[in-house]
């Protein structure tokens, strides 16, 4: 399905030619959905990571990419830490029939995972020798879990950072709670922080889930800038975003990579 790019921004980087570009594609009737395409320019990556931010999903990318601003999600603050030659990176916004934010509700229906497999194709003809992964942290980990569930093998792998496991006080969230992560065909990462105390992530269930499924973890870091379950505390892995990126891309890769993170 064709999609409208906006003006693509060069970010001076050394030698490096970084390219950012928002892309808006059409996905259901007159519903749109962004994405923002971060890359190194000039080059054929092997992976391209499909985020999901976590919070309520909203990016807010502008029309002109000249007039970027975003926040200090994990996934979104460590882009250019991910991208490089080998990984490019796609951050999905929230599509425009929900600008108010994706609900559990939402990321776990038929029309988010129709909406993301529109973005795939678009990917896969961009970089078509691309493997191609789902990457989701916090709330977005939900609409990774379903979207992987559903997309099957049109995608080559998952990874679930800061999984949201339980629901609040008030039993809203948690619909990963009984997910059979079994039932996802690709390849599936854990990446949870041993001293995460948000209370809808305890890392208990990430390392019971490391007993079937691969899992980093991570400990240490630096001193805590929000609240528990903002991304500047161990939720978003503050103080060990290098080695944490370093070590999902690595397993994205094919490569060797830390199991747990000091």
């Amino acid at each position: 399905m064709p999609g409208s790019v906006s003006a693509v921004r060069h970010v001076p980087s050394g030698d490096a030619d970084l390219v950012d570009e928002i892309v808006t594609l059409k996905v259901r009737g007159d519903v749109t959905q962004s994405y923002l395409l971060a890359s190194e320019g000039g080059t054929r990556p092997q992976v391209v990571a499909l985020m999901f931010p976590g919070g309520a999903g909203v990016v807010g990318l502008p029309t002109d990419v000249n007039r970027l601003r975003l926040g200090s999600n994990f996934l979104v603050r460590t882009r250019d830490l991910f991208r490089d030659s080998e990984v490019a990176v796609a951050i999905l916004d929230a599509p425009s029939d929900q600008s108010l934010g994706m609900s559990d509700g939402f990321r776990t229906g038929k029309e988010h995972s129709l909406d993301v497999g529109v973005v795939v194709n678009d990917l896969r003809a961009r970089f078509p020798t691309a493997k191609l992964f789902l990457v989701g942290t916090s709330r977005g980990t939900v609409s990774a879990a379903y979207v992987g569930r559903t997309l099957g093998a049109r995608i080559d792998g998952v990874v679930l950072s800061s999984t949201v496991f339980l629901p609040n006080r008030n039993g809203v969230g948690g619909a990963l709670h009984a997910f059979e992560f079994e039932s996802i065909p690709a390849p599936l990462l854990f990446v949870h922080h041993a001293e995460d105390r948000c209370e809808l992530c305890p890392y208990s269930w990430a390392r019971e889930l490391g007993r079937k499924h691969p899992l980093i973890t991570v400990r240490g870091g630096g001193k805590a800038l929000s609240g528990e379950c903002d991304a500047l505390s161990a939720h978003g892995y503050i103080g060990k975003e290098a080695e944490t990126v370093a070590a999902i891309k690595n397993w994205m890769l094919g490569r060797p990579y830390p199991s747990v993170i000091e």
